[in-house]
């Protein structure tokens, strides 16, 4: 039914046959028949897809895809090439420049590469309607998000989870194992990135609790 094509698949394997998401498949196909939803059908796991649970060493939660054209491809805060950066993703740009100087490319916020080195980009909300944040909000996503990140907090190696905003400190409570960081402020969004976002130093702080568990530090540079 849900094809990744690594070890998720054997992990969530019993997920995609319960009920809820049988109803939330069957909500999301009259969805994309019938409305304008991002990202395309094919990226919906893209997160999962572009980092294993294996390999998975940081988590950026965020609330649900970027819900104008040709921007969402299944990463949280992340866009399709040629897209300009929305203003949080410029702001997480800004921060890890005051940071670790690390001065991002121009026009520049597609964030694979950081996936590909075990930062799992999982958005809350899997999808969305064009125009319309959180309208696929409360349809059974939040229930495949839980349920990995509830996995993820099984691994016996350590996890820095980073929690930014109320939408992502939500899933804190399923994070239960001592061996992994949680480190938690403000979403980067314009409306609060001042109150505690900006000088949070998550980034320099998560490849210093990388190094310390005997891991290669994550390299943010796009």
């Amino acid at each position: 039914m849900v094809n990744i094509g690594n070890d998720w698949d054997e992990i969530l394997k019993d997920e995609w046959e319960k009920s809820y998401y049988l109803e939330l498949r069957q909500f999301l196909k009259n969805e994309y028949a019938t409305k304008t939803i991002y990202p395309p059908m094919h990226d919906i796991f893209n997160a999962l897809r572009y980092t294993s649970f294996e390999d998975t060493r940081v988590v950026i939660i965020g609330q649900d895809p970027y819900h104008g054209p040709n921007q969402a491809h299944g990463l949280c805060f992340s866009v399709m090439e040629g897209v300009e950066s929305p203003p949080s993703l410029k702001n997480m740009f800004k921060e890890l420049e005051d940071d670790l100087g690390i001065v991002q490319p121009p026009h520049y916020g597609k964030l694979t590469k950081w996936a590909k080195q075990g930062v799992l980009m999982l958005n809350n909300v899997l999808t969305v309607r064009a125009g319309n944040p959180n309208s696929h909000k409360g349809k059974g996503w939040e229930k495949v998000t839980d349920r990995i990140i509830g996995e993820l907090d099984k691994k016996d190696t350590p996890v820095v989870f980073l929690l930014w905003g109320n939408n992502a400190i939500t899933k804190a409570k399923i994070i239960k194992n001592p061996i992994h960081t949680k480190l938690t402020t403000v979403h980067p969004s314009p409306l609060s990135a001042y109150n505690g976002f900006f000088g949070c130093k998550h980034f320099s702080r998560t490849n210093e609790l990388l190094k310390n568990s005997g891991y290669e530090p994550i390299d943010w540079q796009l």
